[in-house]
């Protein structure tokens, strides 16, 4: 009865903290950006990641794909880690406040809902209502950040790369790939990411790395909260749930995200801001209700 319950316990808690994790990335970027350039930090970061998947590999004797579940998950990797954290990564660094890239990255649920047919689900009134609640919410959450400063059609380009790159590759690999080993799958997406990421940085990048205690860090929690805990999280909720209600999730994300840099850095959020976040989680609600 042990191991029914404890599964059953993570199943329902692994959501709470899949947005937890994932809202880190923007505080994580605060962090590293000042220290490192954006493609270069990512590169470190994902041959820290192989380094720490090939061990755990190796002990478990883990099932690599077939050739056919390789091909596909090369694509749905280079779309999820190269497209999204590369356009995310490099706005910021181009001047797009974090808030605002936030914000249109987290049109995410909308646009995963215009899948649902290819993916043979049904979305419900109630969910749409929800999605559209809920994108009301982020925008109230957010709308402290706005500004702007900083905007530009580069950066607005790089943003919206990054919402098309994570939500075409979840649902491409929720349709194509459902099943496969998280340790050996994941490392190949990651060897497919740095092999695109890693010659852009030496091309275009020529910023020395400044190390020091913050971003020794922000690589460290990058590589082992977010590029392991919070990817190996992500699939696993959307093979366990309708791609839809998976992907509303990310509407929690900049709430999060903004209590987050509340605490660590004393940026209030204010009352708008707090209302929104009720809002959202009202929206997400309607959506993951069954």
């Amino acid at each position: 009865m042990g191991a029914p319950g404890t599964q059953a316990w993570l199943v329902r808690v692994a959501p709470a903290l899949f947005v937890v994790l994932w809202a880190t990335g923007f505080v994580v970027a605060k962090f590293g950006l000042p220290y490192a350039a954006p493609l270069s930090f990512l590169t470190v970061r994902f041959l820290l990641t192989l380094a720490v998947l090939l061990p755990l590999i190796l002990f478990a004797h883990a099932a690599w794909p077939n050739r056919r579940d390789a091909g596909l998950l090369v694509v749905s990797g280079i779309l999820v880690h190269a497209g999204y954290l590369g356009g995310v990564w490099c706005a910021i660094e181009i001047g797009m406040p974090a808030g605002v890239s936030a914000l249109i990255v987290n049109l995410q649920p909308i646009v995963t809902a215009g899948f649902s047919t290819w993916l043979s689900e049904r979305v419900s009134v109630r969910q749409w209502f929800g999605l559209v609640l809920g994108l009301g919410g982020v925008m109230m959450v957010v709308a402290h950040w706005f500004t702007t400063a900083g905007l530009s059609w580069a950066s607005l380009a790089l943003s919206v790369m990054a919402l098309l790159a994570i939500t075409v590759g979840t649902v491409f690999q929720k349709k194509h790939v459902a099943s496969f080993d998280l340790r050996t799958g994941t490392f190949i997406q990651y060897a497919a990411s740095l092999a695109v990421i890693a010659p852009l940085a030496w091309w275009l990048e020529d910023e020395p790395f400044q190390w020091g205690g913050e971003l020794i860090f922000a690589l460290a929690w990058s590589v082992f909260a977010l590029s392991i805990g919070a990817i190996f999280l992500m699939f696993g909720l959307y093979r366990r749930g309708a791609a839809t209600r998976v992907a509303s999730l990310f509407y929690l994300v900049p709430p999060c995200t903004v209590l987050m840099i509340w605490l660590l850095f004393g940026e209030a959020p204010g009352w708008f801001a707090m209302i929104g976040m009720g809002v959202t989680a009202v929206g997400v609600a309607l959506v993951q209700r069954k």
